[in-house]
């Protein structure tokens, strides 16, 4: 009966972001790279994407999820798990109780086992909604579990990250969890298993420097920003001007950070294709 009703509330959510998924509520919406006006629901049914440039609205965990897998198979993980407040810090359980009330999500981080085109993997995807999708203890927990889930159920791993980095009110708790999902990662592969990392925008701090930047290959949504320290921050401490597009997702594939940049309307395809590939090399 619990797993009817967590089902029934990943529809809604994923119904919600669909309507909602960072684009304003406003008929008309305004694309932020190149001006250009549409209305709500055709940004909507075209993923989160932009008609004319190919800008990508960040997307929710839920509706990302309704994008890449089957209708059916996905199955929550862990979902309980919640950030508390370790060192009191002033104002947290604040901004984690508006957070949770106004994205609807416990953490930001949603992990699920399911299946892509006939293909049974376990994936996360962090929602940057939530608090900027900061690394929590209980987000890093959240991972660590998935990961482990994958290991002993010998299924392909996928990680969407989309986030700022460690979150600064959990402190060293938060700045532990590099190493704890590193760790967890390490065992995986020691398995043989394949473990697919996305990186969307933003993926940057402590995410980019454990759990993003480990996978077996490393894909990338367009004009994603990616690195650990921000563009800002590195120009102003080598007092040089960064080259166009520093950072970015076609700037890192050209340089070996990301094995491929995919658009989000072949992501689910692109993401079936290596699964396939890799079922049969699965090593035991």
């Amino acid at each position: 009966m619990n797993n009817i009703f967590a089902k029934r509330r990943t529809r809604i959510l994923a119904m919600k972001e669909i309507r909602e998924h960072y684009i304003p509520r406003e008929k008309l919406v305004t694309c932020p790279r190149c001006g250009a006006e549409h209305f709500r629901r055709d940004v909507s049914k075209n993923l989160a994407v932009c008609p004319d440039c190919q800008y990508h609205w960040p997307m929710g965990a839920y509706f990302r999820l309704k994008t890449i897998m089957d209708s059916g198979t996905i199955r929550e993980l862990n979902q309980n798990y919640v950030s508390k407040d370790p060192l009191e810090f002033p104002g947290y359980a604040e901004k984690l109780d508006e957070a949770q009330k106004r994205t609807g999500l416990r953490e930001a981080v949603v992990t699920v086992s399911g299946a892509i085109n006939g293909h049974r993997c376990v994936v996360g995807v962090m929602d940057s909604r939530f608090l900027m999708g900061s690394m929590s203890a209980a987000l890093g927990e959240k991972i660590v579990l998935a990961i482990d889930y994958a290991r002993r159920n010998r299924l392909p791993l996928i990680l969407f990250s989309a986030s700022g980095g460690a979150r600064m009110q959990e402190g060293i708790y938060s700045l532990m969890q590099m190493a704890k999902t590193s760790a967890a990662l390490a065992r995986f592969a020691e398995k043989g298993l394949l473990y697919i990392s996305v990186m969307t925008d933003p993926t940057t701090g402590g995410v980019t420097a454990s759990f993003a930047s480990l996978g077996d290959i490393i894909l990338s949504e367009p004009g994603a920003l990616i690195g650990f320290a921000g563009p800002r921050v590195i120009q102003q401490t080598i007092g040089e001007t960064l080259p166009e597009g520093f950072q970015r997702a076609e700037f890192q594939e050209k340089h070996g950070f990301v094995d491929a940049v995919v658009h989000r309307s072949e992501m689910k395809e692109t993401l079936s294709k290596i699964l396939r590939l890799h079922e049969k090399g699965d090593l035991k």
